[in-house]
């Protein structure tokens, strides 16, 4: 058995050493890989999202406006992850408009130029703001705690779902559908 334990304490020791605190270490980034499980939070409980404002790539300075169900991408282009969910989401971003959704995104840990050759690459029409210091304003919420998350705010401006790591067809629909469905607060 000691010898068991011995071997399993070693390759936790080996495991972790190639992280710090469950975060992946490259040559440029430091970052959380999410796994893509989903978090929803029943109408009752939501709290409010944090007030979006701030430059974007292309459209200058906008404010994020709550009033229709959100869903909110935060991304890097060199995230193996965010690459492989842009065109689902750009996809989405068209399909959603006419039920009311809108997309924005929260560029994180990236340089605007090679963002920018991102929206092109995946012809992602949605505003994209470039200030991620407002992630620390959802601490009393759903946190955006890994690289790619999605959040869905409500259409009162409280958040209502989160997919730490890349979405998929099946879940994203699924999650838009039940906050499109959800009634008011209580």
């Amino acid at each position: 058995m000691k010898k068991y334990l011995g071997a399993a304490l070693a390759a936790v020791l080996l495991l972790t050493g190639c992280s710090a605190n469950g975060v992946s270490k490259t040559t440029q980034q430091s970052f959380v890989e999410g796994d893509g499980v989903a978090a929803y939070v029943k109408p009752a409980l939501r709290k409010p999202a944090p007030i979006i404002h701030g430059a974007t790539l292309e459209s200058g300075v906008t404010t994020l406006n709550y009033n229709k169900v959100t869903v909110l991408n935060v991304w890097a282009s060199w995230c193996s992850p965010c690459r492989a969910e842009a065109p689902l989401l750009s996809d989405f971003a068209q399909k959603y408009s006419a039920d009311g959704v809108q997309f924005a995104g929260i560029l994180t840990r990236d340089n605007p130029s090679a963002a920018l050759e991102f929206v092109k690459r995946f012809g992602i029409t949605y505003p994209i703001f470039t200030d991620d210091s407002v992630l620390a304003s959802f601490r009393n919420s759903l946190v955006p705690n890994a690289i790619p998350t999605t959040l869905i705010i409500d259409s009162h401006g409280y958040v209502a779902a989160r997919v730490s790591g890349e979405v998929t067809v099946a879940l994203l629909s699924d999650l838009i559908a039940r906050v499109l469905k959800d009634g008011p607060h209580a």
